[in-house]
C-alpha cells in the first residue's frame, strides 16, 4: 500500500515539475512539442529511483563497516556467545545482520527448547531459517530495479515517436506546392532531434543506474550467502567443543 502511494506521489510531482521545467526552457527546446514533457518526467522519475536505491541499499548495508562486524559475530560464535552475536546484529541493522541473526535465534531456539534433533539436523534447520530469511530480504534489495528498466524502455519509444513526429511535420513541409517552408521544415527536424536527445538521456540514466545496482545487490547478496555459510560452519564448530 504505502509503495503503491509512493509511486502515484512521485508520478503527481513529476508530471508537475516536468511541466513547469518545460516553460521555462528556451524556445528551442520548446519547439520539441509537449512530448518534451513526458521525457522531462521520465528523467526525473529515473533521477528519483537512482537516489531512493542509493539511500536504501546504504541502509541495507546497517551501521558500521561489513566486513567488521562479521569479524565481531565471527569471534562471538567460536567462543559460544549467541547472544552476544544477536546483540551485534540489533546494533548493525541491515540486510546481513537480519539474515545472520535469523539464523542465530533458531539456533538458540532449538537449543533453549532440548530439541533431540541430532546436529546435522539441527544445523540443517538453522540453513532452512536463513534462507526464508533471504527470501524475504533480496525482494528489498531489488526493489524498484524494475522501475529502472521500465522508464529506460519508455524512454527510448517516447523519443522515437518525437523524432517521427518531427519528421512527419519536415516531410510536410517540403511535399507543399511551391517552395518547400524552410521555417515549418527547421522546426520538424528541430523536434526530431531534441525528442532524440531527451529520449537518449533518460535512457541512458536508467540503463546504467538498473546494471550498476543489479551488479551491487548481486555482489551484496553474494556476500551474505558466504557470511550466513561462515557462521553455521562456526556454529558446528561451536557445538561440537561443547561436547
Amino acid at each position: 500500500m504505502k509503495q503503491s502511494v509512493f509511486i502515484i506521489v512521485l508520478l503527481v510531482v513529476s508530471a508537475v515539475a516536468a511541466t513547469l521545467i518545460y516553460f521555462n526552457l528556451p524556445k528551442f527546446i520548446q519547439d520539441g512539442g509537449y512530448l518534451v514533457i513526458s521525457l522531462i518526467m521520465l528523467t526525473i522519475l529515473v533521477t528519483a529511483f537512482v537516489f531512493e536505491r542509493i539511500f536504501s541499499l546504504r541502509k541495507a548495508q546497517g551501521k558500521g563497516a561489513v566486513t567488521s562486524f562479521l569479524g565481531k559475530v565471527q569471534k562471538l560464535v567460536n567462543v559460544g556467545d549467541v547472544d552476544g552475536a544477536i546483540a551485534e546484529c540489533d546494533k548493525q541493522r541491515g540486510s546481513m545482520a537480519n539474515v545472520i541473526r535469523t539464523g542465530l535465534e533458531r539456533y538458540k531456539t532449538l537449543q533453549a527448547s532440548g530439541s533431540t534433533l541430532e546436529q546435522k539436523e539441527m544445523l540443517e534447520d538453522v540453513k532452512h531459517s536463513i534462507e526464508e530469511a533471504m527470501m524475504l530480504e533480496v525482494p528489498l534489495l531489488e526493489k524498484n530495479l524494475i522501475a529502472l528498466s521500465t522508464i529506460a524502455s519508455i524512454s527510448t519509444m517516447v523519443g522515437l515517436l518525437g523524432t517521427v513526429m518531427g519528421m512527419i511535420r519536415s516531410f510536410a513541409a517540403m511535399a507543399r506546392a511551391g517552395a518547400p517552408d524552410p521555417v515549418q521544415l527547421s522546426l520538424g527536424i528541430s523536434e526530431a532531434l531534441i525528442n532524440t536527445a531527451g529520449g537518449l538521456i533518460a535512457a541512458i540514466i536508467g540503463i546504467l543506474a538498473y546494471n550498476f545496482f543489479t551488479t551491487k545487490v548481486d555482489n551484496f547478496t553474494y556476500m551474505i550467502d558466504e557470511a550466513s555459510y561462515s557462521i553455521v560452519q562456526s556454529l558446528a564448530l561451536s557445538k561440537r567443543r561443547s561436547h
